[in-house]
């Protein structure tokens, strides 16, 4: 359920063999022989590559690690095999992430196809008995790289989008790339030049240690690793050479390094993805590495995606945590559901919809996989065609005057939010004071009534009244009369007693707005005596209270307020 394509932990009996290298000095401290049962990590339910639709099966993430020597970063390889010329040099260095990060991906867009024919060696030697075999793979190939370009262009310039369809893709590739070369790096490299300096790029990979494999798919294979003078690890993303896609291509066109480029379009189509929605919930792209045109043998097509490093969404710990934090998942996600809506490709939908591909940076959600992301609008002829199939319901939208489904992909993301995300984390253990808004948001999600802007508003509204506290006008003003209240103490000895849910394991601790709720609480359970206000405080700037049955004795603490019920202060100095 939680498989995503950052951090993720695995099973407590795996232990740590010695660290391998890698091809190229990658340095590797890899788990052997380690079941990847629940271990997040980017898992694709179909691969669009190049598989017909009928032959694209599910796949579980239910296999074992590959050993030392079968991990191979990609594209780091050329990297780190010995020192990059220039590295002592910071202007040579400044200029080489520059040429990597900005011109790289734009020339291997545009001159991939071309340059095809030239990397396939072993069709020349072939014996001439293949030639039409050989030459027919080739072609099927080729035309499979032609395929995946189309898709990826619209989304770095959207002019071209609008000239393929008019069909000028079937213009030969000569005719055009001069053009294409133009506004593609003007699409990249205008305005943004001097924040695309600071990303990370091959030298960023040099003395990397690889740390973990988070997870593989058809298509990926997703790495932690720390990098060298980065205080923080990172997750790498690049071609799983055991995936079932790369399998699957050589087998149908034998040609490995032909297909590994054709592989490693997924990654560039997501890194032109994450460089066009950048947004707080979505996950920060830090950099890239890729063999291209004039490289080492064997290195075009090694394509290596360097991302902020984040959580796995786990849900079953989520369902177990306060309430305040599950509905902070769910205003990220609306929060980038309406991005998403109106982003500068359009109106994305999500098709691979799945708390898997979401992780936690810092208590935020983030999108990490975007390779299924699509901004096509759907088009019809009537209503019929309009329709939303889920497993459960059907929906049928609008079909407008320009021949396209309205709010398609926005009104697919709202209900995937509500029986993904809402269904499970919004319900349950709700303040009491804004249950009935929590219900009406679970209404009209969920039988698709409102659109983004209107779902989006209500949970905003939600957010101020619980920040502000405006949700417990009803409580009367007199529940902290029945407390006695020592300022600048804290207690020893406590009685603790266990709530759910709770940010303690070991006691009751909730977050309050005030010390009139917290009385309110201690009220209503019936162990508690006394609650402590510390200075501790939430994501939403409420105070964190301790609730507890009794003390031995106060402590003096410069932070903490103690709270205790009359009746017990009574007890207490009587004895």
């Amino acid at each position: 359920m939680t498989a995503a394509v950052n951090s993720a932990t695995l099973s407590d009996n795996v232990r740590p063999s010695s660290p391998a290298k890698l091809s190229g000095g990658c340095k590797v401290t890899s788990r052997q022989d380690t079941p990847l049962e629940g271990v997040p990590g980017e898992v694709e339910t179909r691969s669009r590559s190049f598989l017909p639709a009928e032959s694209q099966e599910p796949f579980h993430l239910r296999g074992r690690l590959p050993p030392p020597a079968a991990v191979r970063l990609g594209s780091c390889s050329r990297a780190i095999r010995g020192k990059m010329p220039g590295m002592g040099n910071s202007l040579r260095a400044a200029a080489l992430l520059a040429f990597v990060v900005l011109s790289v991906l734009v020339t291997l867009l545009i001159s991939s196809v071309q340059q095809f024919g030239a990397r396939i060696s072993h069709f020349s030697t072939a014996p001439s008995g293949d030639d039409e075999e050989l030459a027919s793979l080739r072609e099927a190939l080729i035309h499979q790289l032609n395929e995946r370009r189309k898709e990826i262009i619209p989304l770095l310039s959207p002019g071209v989008g609008d000239d393929d369809e008019n069909g000028l893709l079937g213009e030969s590739f000569s005719q055009r790339d001069s053009t294409l070369d133009y506004s593609l790096w003007n699409e990249i490299t205008v305005g943004s030049r001097k924040a695309h300096l600071d990303e990370m790029g091959c030298d960023s990979l040099a003395d990397m240690q690889a740390v973990e494999i988070l997870g593989s798919g058809y298509t990926k294979l997703v790495v932690k690793v720390n990098l060298a003078g980065e205080s923080e690890p990172v997750a790498l993303k690049l071609v799983n050479e055991q995936g079932i896609d790369m399998g699957k291509c050589v087998e149908d066109f034998k040609d490995p390094r032909g297909c590994r480029e054709l592989v490693s379009f997924k990654l560039r189509k997501e890194m032109v993805l994450l460089q066009r929605l950048q947004h707080p919930n979505v996950i920060k792209l830090k950099g890239h590495c890729a063999g291209g045109p004039g490289g080492k043998e064997g290195e075009a097509g090694r394509v290596t995606v360097i991302l902020e490093q984040g959580n796995p969404l786990q849900m079953i710990q989520l369902l177990q945590s306060p309430w305040e934090d599950r509905f902070r998942v769910c205003l990220d996600l609306v929060r980038l559901l309406h991005f998403l809506s109106r982003s500068p490709l359009g109106s994305v939908a999500l098709l691979d919809f799945q708390p898997r591909q979401f992780v936690t940076v810092s208590g935020s959600l983030k999108l990490t996989d975007l390779d299924d992301a699509s901004a096509e609008e759907t088009t019809c002829h009537t209503d019929a065609d309009c329709t939303l199939q889920f497993p459960h319901r059907n929906f049928t939208l609008p079909c407008s005057a320009r021949g396209v489904c309205e709010g398609l992909n926005e009104k697919r993301n709202i209900y995937n939010a509500y029986r993904y995300f809402f269904t499970y984390l919004l319900p349950h253990q709700a303040p009491p004071g804004l249950t009935h808004l929590v219900d009406r948001i679970m209404n009209a999600t969920g039988e698709l009534k409102a659109d983004i802007n209107q779902t989006l508003e209500a949970f905003e509204h939600i957010l101020l009244l619980y920040k502000s506290g405006l949700h417990l006008e009803n409580l009367p003003p007199s529940i902290i009369r029945d407390y006695t209240v020592m300022r600048g103490m804290g207690t020893s000895g406590n009685v603790e007693y266990r709530c759910w849910p709770s940010y303690s394991q070991q006691g009751c601790v909730l977050s309050v707005h005030s010390a009139r709720e917290a009385a309110y609480i201690c009220n209503s359970h019936s162990q508690c005596n006394s609650f402590t206000l510390t200075g501790q405080k939430t994501w939403t700037g409420r105070l964190l209270a301790s609730f507890r049955s009794g003390f031995s004795h106060l402590v003096p603490d410069g932070t903490s307020e103690v709270y205790v019920k009359k009746t017990k202060a009574v007890e207490k100095s009587s004895a």
